[in-house]
This record gives structure tokens, C-alpha cells and sequence, in this order.
């Protein structure tokens, strides 16, 4: 346990933590719900609406990059006083753009406020949560990726009813907003000011001198290790959350009810193991997860693609989903491990992953244009295995107590 901190100090920290995960999951999700009226509202086609996902996207990345040097110069609590205000302002230009002024180029702005705000948040938290981790000495990542999930549910939940109550796009984004703004900023006040990245005063570093260090984890094998873990993974669940549906219905030829249900099913088995992984990993160690997990993703997208029945199919899907669960928090956390680089590497990381969430679906889309879908998800399968092969690099660095397993 870290000594500097009253046990009833790191219990606020926590929860603080958990606070932020799920209200950035809850303010990604209430602007993904409403898409549908965003494109009815601002009268545009499929084409002008990816242009808008794209715009997000490539946001996103500069957020990545920009969490790096933020930490690097503020530190990650209050970086996130800023990141999350950028993001609660996203979705207060994006109500505005799509319900007063109708403006296109407006939504676009708004677009690139809530990429930027959301990423460069996501690294930040990360950042917290595997320092609360360290303090706590026991596996607690993937219950805050488990937050990020309830948050996602809940904003999704909140979406289906405000669409179903016609209320306007904008009112359902500012009252989003202003939760994200209140509750993120009321939490921060919670976490503690630690000294960046534990330096010692007396042996400061210049700024330079830090943004080398910030360069040097892309010169390191075992963050484009762990970047392989998550890139695998990051597929596994991307790929679902964009193509299940559409290959419940195109490749199985079941109706879009069930399509649904098939995503209800992977986001549930997805969720319990988040909940239920931080004490199978303190047991079994990190790298014996993701190993035993990696088959699990992999036996089941396996099982969906050759489903003979329905059962079978959900049967797959619930494996599919348990097995994609920890590769994307368990990577942080081993990205995490040494404090002194868990900007640097977090981000890093999150870089890979984030690529693969963004980069994927429509390259997904273009090959089963050519194939089919359910042939393309072969792809997915060999990543997956990538992804256990490269497991070993989540292996604990010495000194880190978080993920090592008691043999």
C-alpha cells in the first residue's frame, strides 16, 4: 500500500477513478446512441456521417499524443481538468451544430473537441487507475475497464428513451455533458496531487530532457509486445461491436432482433469478466490470463463462424466475448508497470490499440465486400492468436507486486 496515503484517502482516489471511467463511458455512448438523429437532423448520408466518425477518430489520435506531453508537463489530475472540460464542450458544440444552427462544419468541430477530450482523458485515467493499482497491490484494471462499460450501458440506455421520447439532440447532449462536467470535476478533487511520476525534486529533469525519455518507450520491444496483445484484442472487440450484428444477419440470416441480442450477449459476457478478472489475475498471474483468455476469444469467434445453429452461435459469441475481455485493460496494466514511464507507455499502448478500434472496422468492412463476413472474421482469429503468442510480455517488471499471480 502506498504509506503517504490515509487508507480512507486511497478509498476516495478509487472511486474516483471508477467515477471517471464510467462517465466517459456514459459520454461516448450518449453521442454514439443518437447517431441516427444526428444524421436525420443534419440531412446528410452514410458517407458524410463516416467522414464525421473519421474526423472523431483522427482527433482521437491527436489526443494520444498530446496526453503524453500534458502529463509529462502537469501531471495526469490535472491534465484531466482540462481534458475533461474539452470533452464536456464536444458534446455542448455538437447539440448545438446538429439541433440550432444545423451546420455541418459546426458538428465537425464538435467532433474534433469530443476525440481529443475523449482520448487524451482515456490515456489519463488509465495513468490514475494503474497508479490506485500500485497503491492497492492487487489487479483493479479491469474493473475500471468494467466502468467504462457500465458508463457505456447506461449512456446507450439513457439514448434509447431520449430517442423514444423525441427529445431533441441537443437537450440529451447538454444534459450529458453538463453530468460528464460535474461529476468528473467533483471526483478530480479526490485524487491526490502526487508528485509527477514520482520525481524527486532534487533530481528534476528538464523539459527536454523528459520528452526523450516520452520518445524513448517506442524504442523499447516490449511496448510494440504489449501493443501486439492489445491490437489483437482491441480487434477481437472492435470487430463485434461493429460486424456481430451485421454477421448475425448477412451471415447467419437471422433477423435484426437477434442480431441485437448477439451484441447484448457479447457486451454481458464481455462486462462479467471485467468484473470478475482482477482476482483470477492475482491468482493466476497476467500472463496465464491472457493466454487462457486468447484461446477462450479464440474457440469461440472459431465456433460463431461455423455455428451450424443458433445456440451454437450464441454459445460462440459468449466466448468470443469472456476471451476479448481483460487484453485491452491487463495491456495498460502492463504498460503501467514501471512507474516512472506509465505516461509514456500507457499512451503508447493506448496509440496501438486505438488504431486497431479505429483503423478496423472499415477495413473489415472493405475485405468483406469482397469475401463476406463471416469469412473476413478469420482475420480476427489470427490476430487473436498474435495476441496470446505475445502474452509472455505482460510478464510483471521487477518491483511491480500488480499482476504477478501467487504460484
Amino acid at each position: 500500500m502506498d504509506t503517504a496515503l490515509t487508507r480512507t484517502q486511497l478509498v476516495r482516489w478509487r472511486a474516483a477513478i471508477f467515477t471517471i471511467f464510467f462517465i466517459t463511458g456514459l459520454g461516448f455512448a450518449s453521442w454514439a446512441s443518437r447517431l441516427p438523429a444526428v444524421k436525420a437532423d443534419l440531412g446528410i448520408n452514410d458517407l458524410q456521417l463516416g467522414v464525421l466518425l473519421f474526423v472523431s477518430g483522427a482527433a482521437s489520435i491527436v489526443g494520444l499524443s498530446l496526453a503524453n506531453v500534458i502529463v509529462a508537463r502537469w501531471g495526469a489530475r490535472r491534465g484531466m481538468f482540462a481534458t475533461i472540460i474539452t470533452f464536456s464542450a464536444g458534446g455542448l458544440v455538437a447539440g448545438l451544430g446538429v439541433q440550432f444552427l444545423q451546420s455541418y462544419a459546426v458538428v465537425c468541430v464538435a467532433m474534433v473537441l469530443l476525440g481529443i477530450g475523449m482520448s487524451a482523458t482515456d490515456v489519463m485515467m488509465n495513468v490514475e487507475a494503474a497508479a490506485v493499482e500500485q497503491s492497492f497491490e492487487k489487479t483493479l484494471m479491469p474493473l475500471f475497464h468494467a466502468f467504462f462499460s457500465f458508463g457505456t450501458v447506461a449512456g446507450a440506455g439513457i439514448g434509447i428513451a431520449m430517442a423514444a421520447w423525441n427529445v431533441g439532440v441537443a437537450w440529451h447532449l447538454w444534459g450529458a455533458g453538463a453530468l460528464v462536467l460535474i461529476a468528473g470535476l467533483l471526483s478530480l478533487t479526490a485524487v491526490p496531487t502526487r508528485e509527477i511520476v514520482h520525481d524527486d525534486p532534487a533530481t528534476t529533469v528538464s523539459r527536454r530532457e523528459r520528452f526523450a525519455e516520452l520518445l524513448s518507450v517506442w524504442r523499447d520491444p516490449r511496448t510494440y509486445a504489449i501493443g501486439a496483445i492489445m491490437l489483437g484484442m482491441a480487434f477481437a472487440e472492435g470487430s463485434a461491436n461493429d460486424w456481430l450484428t451485421i454477421a448475425m444477419v448477412d451471415g447467419h440470416g437471422q433477423t435484426d432482433a437477434v442480431g441485437a441480442i448477439a451484441l447484448t450477449v457479447f457486451s454481458i459476457a464481455m462486462t462479467v469478466f471485467r468484473v470478475l478478472g482482477g482476482p483470477l489475475v492475482d491468482r493466476i498471474g497476467r500472463v496465464w490470463t491472457l493466454r487462457i483468455l486468447s484461446v477462450a476469444a479464440g474457440v469461440g469467434l472459431i465456433t460463431f463462424i461455423l455455428a451450424p445453429t443458433l445456440p451454437i452461435a450464441f454459445v460462440g459469441i459468449a466466448l468470443w466475448g469472456a476471451g476479448a475481455s481483460l487484453g485491452f485493460p491487463l495491456g495498460m496494466s502492463a504498460a503501467a508497470d514501471d512507474p516512472k514511464k506509465a505516461a509514456a507507455s500507457v499512451s503508447a499502448a493506448a496509440t496501438i490499440g486505438y488504431l486497431a478500434f479505429l483503423c478496423g472496422p472499415p477495413v473489415l468492412g472493405w475485405i468483406s465486400h469482397q469475401i463476406g463476413i463471416l469469412p473476413t472474421l478469420w482475420i480476427i482469429v489470427g490476430l487473436i492468436a498474435m495476441s496470446g503468442l505475445a502474452s509472455g510480455a505482460a510478464k510483471p517488471i521487477a518491483g511491480s507486486k500488480v499482476g504477478a499471480g501467487h504460484h
